[in-house]
């Protein structure tokens, strides 16, 4: 896909949301059944994720684990999005990886040390690009990448987050 075939795809959504800002608002969702053991089975849309714990919390490494899923969801959307820009600027990147790294202690995890905080401490996300992009169309590159990247400004700036239950039975 080309900057002309990009625009041409969301020429006519940009329009719509201009127009009724309304029709911007998309809730979506995810949902998972308990399996056996300690797992829960996810839809991701396209296949089943059967996700259970890390072996450093007594896992046996065969189900996924969730804090690898938020790690690959990040490099997901940031490569998708990096590619986006990259099209749109007209910056032509011939191969690249996306990495994730998070920093975890699962003493907090565990409840072995009150001091320890559960979830990530850092997560460092890392790019390796073969371009002849200039340091400065680089920068923007990233700057943009950033800025209209979901997961990373989800990460960033933490959406209010609420809990409940139902009883079915």
């Amino acid at each position: 896909m080309d900057a002309a075939q990009l625009r041409t795809l969301q020429a006519p959504l940009k329009e719509q949301y201009r127009a009724a800002p309304e029709t911007a608002l998309v809730t979506l969702s995810a949902e998972g059944q308990l399996g056996a053991g300690i797992t829960c089975k996810v839809a991701t849309g396209k296949a089943l994720v059967e996700a259970g714990l890390h072996p450093a919390t007594g896992g046996d490494g065969l189900a996924a684990c969730s804090g690898d899923m938020l790690l690959e969801a990040l490099v997901a959307c940031a490569g998708v999005t990096l590619s986006a820009v990259a099209t749109a600027l007209g910056i032509a990147i011939a191969a690249g990886t996306v990495t994730a790294k998070g920093d975890l202690d699962f003493r907090g995890t565990l409840g072995v040390a009150k001091e320890a905080p559960v979830g990530f401490q850092a997560i460092r996300l890392h790019y390796a690009l073969d371009t002849d992009a200039t340091p400065e169309q680089l920068d923007t590159l990233l700057r943009l990448t950033e800025r209209y990247c979901v997961v990373y400004q989800t990460l960033c700036h933490g959406p209010a987050l609420t809990i409940g239950y139902a009883r079915t039975s």
